[in-house]
């Protein structure tokens, strides 16, 4: 674990995927083509005690949704990319924007699809219900599941490894 902590110190940048990380990857569809998606709260509020931070906060995701539009906006988080085929391509395009190295970076993801950007950022994060796959190039694999407090968990500890999380927790503790 001290390893995870070495590399979580440097993470200027944390994304996240959305399916099966910030949801418990349940997809509801309605009649009327209208797509749903389940959020935990919990996640949303370590999601915004580490932008509160100073970790930026981005999402990139294979799938587009209204849904994930209001709840990035909701979060205030600025970096959304949606409908994203190679995922690694928007990371780089990220990486050059906001001016961050690779190895400053966390990717959190559940499949195939984010291996590639797993492969290249500094701390690959996933979750127990990923595939085998996909832990083995994880350096880390949450206690809790997507949708379910996984994204609170990682924020924590990235927040912990920087020394943050009590201060962002002090304002709670009055």
């Amino acid at each position: 674990m001290q390893a995870v902590y070495e590399l979580a110190r440097n993470i200027k940048l944390m994304i996240f995927d959305v399916d099966g990380v910030l949801t418990d990857g349940s997809l509801f569809l309605g009649d009327d083509g209208q797509e749903y998606k389940a959020f935990h709260s919990l996640d949303g509020h370590g999601i915004k005690m580490l932008k509160n931070s100073g970790v930026e906060i981005a999402i990139i995701t294979g799938r587009t949704s209204k849904v994930v539009t209001h709840r990035a906006q909701n979060l205030g988080i600025t970096h959304l990319y949606q409908g994203v085929h190679d995922k690694l391509e928007a990371f780089q395009h990220l990486t050059e924007k906001l001016a961050i190295r690779f190895e400053q970076c966390a990717f959190m993801g559940d499949d195939v699809v984010d291996l590639p950007a797993m492969r290249r950022c500094g701390l690959a994060l996933t979750v127990p219900q990923a595939p085998e796959r996909v832990k083995q190039h994880a350096h880390y694999v949450t206690l809790k599941e997507g949708g379910r407090g996984a994204a609170r968990e990682v924020c924590e500890l990235i927040m912990q490894a920087q020394d943050t999380l009590e201060a962002q927790l002090s304002v709670y503790l009055k």
